[in-house]
């Protein structure tokens, strides 16, 4: 709007209506004069009037229950403005000009988090935009992923929330065993938190007050199990769809634990001490951050994967140092020793940090050098292999230095999970012969038919198969779904929704009830943590 011209220093500034009138009578404009004035003042007396309604319609402000939601501010009042318009002293005509008034868009209603619904999520909403290209993409209320290079597909985040979560479901199936199953295990982690924010590995069960029956303590392994169990516990509660910013039941919850984890992280950035913790950390620290687009984890997550990329082992021949990265050690960069299991869990933190836009510089390069010198170490007759019909495993570790592989004391043979998993996630598909032939050696050696089962494995392998696809997921999908939830607890006790770890038998399986819940809960959101690429 163009402000209007101030008249000159020697005009009346009052006199701003400019009356035209005959030559004949200028008696008559008299006489008229306070006609027309009287006029202007009955309309000075409507505007004023239809003013104040305009301002009583203002909207009122309301007060929110979080501080993170924007109140906007009132529009500046408008009001109407008096055109005086004349021809002839008889014919003296005023026009009342009213100013348009633009409603204002004041903040969706929230309901208060306490009295909503076990489901939370209405069965509305775009599942993702089935046509982007890309491994990231941007939206208005987040960042969304998809794994895999250039996979077609829709966001990572958006199959975990309403109309995507529910046709996700409905798509893949098994949704009767994996939502009650899911919920029942995060109303027990709520139940067996501390009060500072965080899942105590040994002391969880003194928080539960619902009776006499405690579960048993587990034992906090070397490193800080307590930072990677409360880090597990973060990412189902992610992986059912709740974050710690949209109003939701477990809001509370998760944002307590979150301030407990960054309270761990040393200036530096790291958590705990080995590469293991604190790549489950990052990866809860970025998946949070891809969600909920908060900006006050945007720092402390780069700062988090900045440590793993100067953690990454690196190849001493390589020529371009710059892209020399392989695996990962269990606390120094070590090319000698490229340990699979540590491996697996940083390169997942590295695919949730790129979905959540942060910086991985050439880290994911490095992991493809990795798996490709480490599946071929492992299955010299590579080469030869059926895609369809042969099997191959992958190492627990791999010296880059002498090209030898082997496998841990404990005498778990494979870690093939963790191979296939890394595989789809540094973008092998279907058909590709290092794929297709560890899934033919998980569906053979790993499929789990009851329970207790290796938790650990069940994890990486339901999480492989889902990606991979096809008739193998046929096969696991319900079957393992509805494997889980019978496992589950469901007695009137403490132990109500958790999943024993008694005869789990993985290399520290008794770090306990904490770790199983976790992995079994997580092998249940398969279907809603990533898009399914793999069988494309």
């Amino acid at each position: 709007m163009v402000a209007p011209a101030l008249p000159p220093a020697d005009q009346d500034p009052v006199d701003d209506v400019v009356i035209e009138s005959s030559d004949n009578s200028s008696n008559e404009v008299k006489a008229i004069a306070p006609a027309w004035l009287l006029s202007i003042g009955t309309h000075a007396v409507v505007v004023g009037i239809m003013a104040a309604m305009v301002y009583a319609a203002a909207p009122v402000e309301v007060e929110y229950p979080s501080p993170r939601f924007v109140v906007f501010p009132d529009p500046p009042k408008v009001e109407p403005v008096a055109q005086v318009v004349s021809t002839t002293p008889d014919d003296i005509q005023i026009k009342v000009i009213q100013t348009e008034v633009t409603q204002v868009i004041t903040p969706i209603e929230v309901n208060d988090p306490l009295t909503q619904s076990e489901d939370p999520h209405p069965d509305v909403g775009d599942p993702g935009r089935d046509t982007a290209v890309a491994n990231v993409e941007t939206g208005s209320t987040g960042v969304f992923m998809s794994l895999g290079a250039g996979s077609q597909g829709a966001g990572m985040f958006s199959k975990r929330t309403g109309g995507g979560k529910r046709r996700t479901t409905g798509k893949f199936g098994g949704g009767e065993d994996r939502v009650p199953s899911v919920e029942s295990a995060l109303r027990w982690f709520k139940r067996h938190q501390s009060a500072n924010g965080m899942w105590d590995v040994d002391q969880y069960q003194a928080n539960c007050q619902d009776d006499a029956l405690k579960c048993e303590p587990g034992v906090n392994q070397p490193g800080d199990a307590d930072i990677a169990c409360t880090s597990y516990a973060i990412m189902c509660y992610l992986g059912a769809g709740y974050d710690h910013l949209t109003p939701n039941k477990y809001r509370t919850t998760i944002a307590k634990a979150l301030d407990w984890l960054l309270a761990q992280q040393k200036a530096d950035g790291l958590f705990g001490e080995r590469n293991y913790e604190h790549a489950v950390a990052t990866m809860a620290l970025a998946e949070a951050l891809g969600m909920s687009n908060d900006v006050q984890l945007k720092a402390p997550a780069q700062k988090a994967v900045n440590i793993v990329l100067a953690r990454q082992a690196k190849d001493p021949e390589a020529k371009d140092k710059a892209y020399a990265g392989l695996g990962w050690d269990y606390v120094d960069a070590n090319a000698a020793r490229n340990d699979t299991s540590v491996t697996g869990w940083n390169l997942m933190a590295l695919k949730s940090a790129m979905g959540a836009g942060l910086q991985v510089g050439s880290g994911m390069d490095g992991a493809k050098a990795w798996l490709e010198r480490t599946w071929k170490a492992s299955n010299p007759d590579w080469k030869t292999l059926d895609p369809y019909q042969g099997e191959s495993s992958f190492p627990y570790t791999f010296d880059a230095t002498t090209g030898k592989v082997g496998n841990n004391s404990a005498g778990e043979g494979h870690l093939s999970c963790v191979g296939a998993l890394s595989a789809v996630y540094l973008g092998h598909h279907k058909g590709d012969v290092m794929l297709e032939t560890m899934a033919n050696t998980i569906m053979k050696t790993n499929y789990p038919t009851t329970y207790p089962t290796n938790t650990y494995f069940l994890y990486y392998n339901t999480l492989a198969i889902f990606q991979i696809g096809g008739e193998r997921w046929e096969k696991w999908n319900k079957p393992v779904a509805k494997l889980l939830a019978k496992a589950q607890r469901a007695d009137d006790s403490c132990f109500n929704g958790s999943w024993d770890f008694a005869g789990t038998q993985f290399h520290g399986h008794n770090t306990g009830r904490l770790l199983s819940t976790a992995y079994a809960c997580l092998s249940q959101e398969v279907i809603w943590r990533y898009e399914q690429i793999g069988n494309k």
